[in-house]
């Protein structure tokens, strides 16, 4: 395959950025997306060009650190992660663009690179159970009813990528801070301290400059693991229940 990218390349934070094109050739359909741009810094470094950085880890759509605007649509064509996104999905010929997550609450660090950890100090402000230290508890001693542990399963599979605040029309990050809520508020063991996280992690996701959201639906679109719209409701009931 051969291919045309434009792709945004930017020097740091306080520098301008642009789209700068790319011609790359003799790509496989097995390749990964992240694969095709390992080909592409390898012919910039034996240019003598600056490699384009951007975000990844595990290769395996577990970890939540690729993440890149690709023809528009967060991760691209197909519901997953950008690492898990294939070549197969393109054709021969085509034109590819390639942009870093766009939110006023994720700052560009260097071309397709940008700064998430405003998502970790929401998990920082909430996102857990305080639980005495010492060995671990028997695993019966508090029973978790089936429709509880699956609802608590289904939302903690949220990796935090990101593509649903690069999604939103309002960069809000709504269903990332819905999906760490109602993971721990559903389960008994996050009973105690369930008024208190909602309204710190919601007061923390707004003190970070994510957009309000306005239901449009894009978030859940682009989530690659599937974290259902109806989570945005579910901590909207559970922030009115904290404030009784």
């Amino acid at each position: 395959m051969n291919l045309t990218l434009r792709i945004w390349r930017q020097a740091g934070p306080d520098t301008a950025g642009s789209m700068t094109t790319y011609q790359v050739s003799g790509i496989s359909p097995d390749m990964s997306f992240l694969e095709m741009l390992d080909t592409l810094n390898e012919e910039l470094i034996l240019r003598g060009d600056t490699p384009v950085a951007f975000d990844h880890d595990c290769r395996e759509g577990i970890c939540g650190a690729c993440g890149m605007v690709i023809n528009g649509r967060a991760h691209g064509p197909e519901r997953t992660t950008t690492c898990q996104l294939h070549m197969r999905h393109f054709a021969d010929g085509d034109t590819i663009d390639v942009e870093p997550w766009r939110a006023a609450a994720f700052p560009v660090v260097k071309d397709l690179v940008v700064d998430r950890s405003a998502f970790d100090r929401i998990i920082g402000s909430g996102g857990y159970i305080t639980a005495p230290t010492g060995s671990a508890p028997e695993a019966h001693a508090t029973p978790v009813p089936k429709e509880a542990a699956d609802t608590a399963f289904e939302h903690a599979e949220c990796i935090g990528c990101g593509a649903c605040v690069a999604a939103c029309p309002n960069g809000s990050a709504m269903l990332f801070t819905s999906a760490k809520v109602v993971h721990l508020n559903v389960l008994p063991q996050g009973a105690p301290e369930r008024s208190g996280r909602v309204r710190s992690m919601v007061e923390a996701m707004d003190s970070e400059g994510f957009g309000g959201c306005t239901n449009t639906g894009e978030c859940a679109t682009a989530c690659p693991k599937g974290i259902p719209l109806p989570s945005i409701a579910a901590m909207n009931r559970e922030y009115l229940r904290s404030l009784r």
